[in-house]
């Protein structure tokens, strides 16, 4: 009987213990924006086929660095053929040319004979127009550009992670408001049906208290589906354990501003990438000229030719310098082509760097605007907080009409809505200054 009595305590107990746990156990492990940033550089799949670009670009790099040595050629060859001149020449070429083969009858038609050989040969290029260098150096420099972009691509995504992880902050603080609202609406809602089945309070009251607490649950929604959309796009960046994470940097712990007098923006990766790139172009100028030039290449081969049961032939070697012009309106064509893509690339240089230096000067407003509506949006905050306090004092007492606290009601959510997108917008343009100025993002550079 005791142990009957003991098992529905036990059991109510167990799940008591489990409610006050539940929330420990659904939370997922600390994340600092800075630990987001660095898992968003190691998991990301866009920063990998970034990664996967810069060692396609060296590896190309390397192969117009090896343009300059020499060429190693191998060949086997099988013939059968009963053709006059090649069948004599087989013959030769094997050593088994004897007084019997200058036999007009036989040079006129020889029997079908055949032949196993192979060769190799080396090739080495003396003066290409000077194109082996400019196609070496302008690889190089793309590939360096490569490279630029890649730590580009990696501060804008640090920066995207800034607001990812902010903005999922701001929107769980802003289903805790709205589930506020939506409290302090249902009160309100109880409070006017309870007058009005006194006769202390209008019908009227009533449909607007209603109304109130209905628009409060369908911002609730709209709240906790932006929560969901603003976790899911940091999980996206940070890996699927951000979904559930804890966030625990502050939202209102700003970072510190760089100096208005920063560095150079000669730092910048997609300046520097921009500058890689024009110098690029400039070498394939270079290179597109030495089309038009005379190559010359020195050349060596070892050769043997074999009877076709591999009994008897002989072998060859040869040496040899090879001067060869090509001349066609294609290469004009292609230097043509190559000038326009320097110019290109060098008006592509001067309006990035314009282009780079209106960043910096909108960041450094933006950040001015963001501290302004900060403050403007926590002053705004309390006085609506303080408001609604009042009104609602003051309604009860039965002094003030519905309608006043219901603005004061809405007054607080607008002002609550205005403070959590000021506090995101002053994190994230703090990190575009920093990406501007190619400064460190939360602390990090990659």
């Amino acid at each position: 009987m005791n142990d009957a009595k003991t098992i529905p305590i036990r059991l109510a107990r167990a799940t008591l213990l489990a409610a006050i746990l539940a929330p420990a156990l659904a939370a997922g492990a600390p994340l600092t924006v800075d630990e987001a940033i660095r898992a968003a550089w190691t998991r990301g799949l866009a920063l990998r086929a970034s990664a996967s670009q810069v060692e396609a670009a060296r590896a190309d790099a390397d192969r117009a660095r090896d343009a300059r040595l020499p060429t190693l050629s191998l060949s086997a060859k099988g013939v059968r053929t009963d053709e006059p001149m090649m069948a004599f020449g087989i013959k030769l070429d094997q050593a088994r040319i004897t007084a019997a083969d200058f036999d007009p009858a036989r040079l006129n038609d020889p029997g079908a004979i055949g032949a196993w050989g192979g060769g190799v040969t080396l090739s080495v290029p003396v003066f290409m127009g000077g194109r082996l260098l400019a196609g070496q150096r302008a690889a190089g420099d793309a590939a360096e550009a490569e490279a630029s972009d890649d730590v580009r691509r990696r501060m804008e995504v640090a920066a995207a992670v800034v607001e990812a992880y902010f903005g999922s902050q701001a929107s769980e603080e802003g289903v805790q408001y709205a589930e506020d609202l939506v409290a302090h609406a249902t009160e309100t809602e109880r409070f006017v049906k309870e007058r009005n089945a006194k006769g202390l309070a209008l019908d009227a009251d009533v449909a607007r208290a209603s109304a109130f607490r209905a628009q409060a649950e369908a911002e609730l929604a709209t709240a906790r589906q932006r929560r969901t959309s603003a976790r899911s796009a940091l999980a996206l960046l940070a890996g699927d354990e951000a979904a559930q994470a804890e966030l625990v940097t502050p939202i209102g712990a700003l970072p510190p501003l760089p100096p208005r007098e920063g560095p150079s923006l000669a730092a910048r990766p997609d300046l520097a990438a921009a500058r890689l790139r024009r110098d690029a172009a400039d070498e394939g100028v270079t290179a597109a000229r030495g089309a038009l030039l005379p190559s010359l290449f020195l050349q060596a081969s070892a050769e043997a030719l074999r009877t076709s049961d591999f009994g008897r032939g002989t072998g060859w070697t040869t040496l040899g310098a090879m001067l060869r012009w090509d001349l066609s309106l294609g290469d004009a064509d292609a230097t043509r082509a190559a000038r326009a893509r320097a110019r290109a690339a060098s008006d592509a240089l001067a309006w990035r760097e314009r282009e780079a230096s209106r960043e910096v000067s909108e960041a450094w407003v933006a950040v001015d605007t963001s501290t302004a509506r900060v403050r403007a949006a926590e002053e705004a905050v309390a006085a609506s907080e303080s408001a609604r306090t009042l009104r609602l004092a003051r309604h009860r007492q039965g002094l003030l009409p519905l309608t006043d606290v219901l603005d004061a009601e809405a007054g607080l959510a607008g002002a609550r809505a205005l403070l959590l997108a000021s506090r995101v917008e002053a994190r994230v343009v703090r990190a575009r200054l920093a990406l501007a100025l190619h400064q460190p993002i939360e602390g990090l550079l990659p």
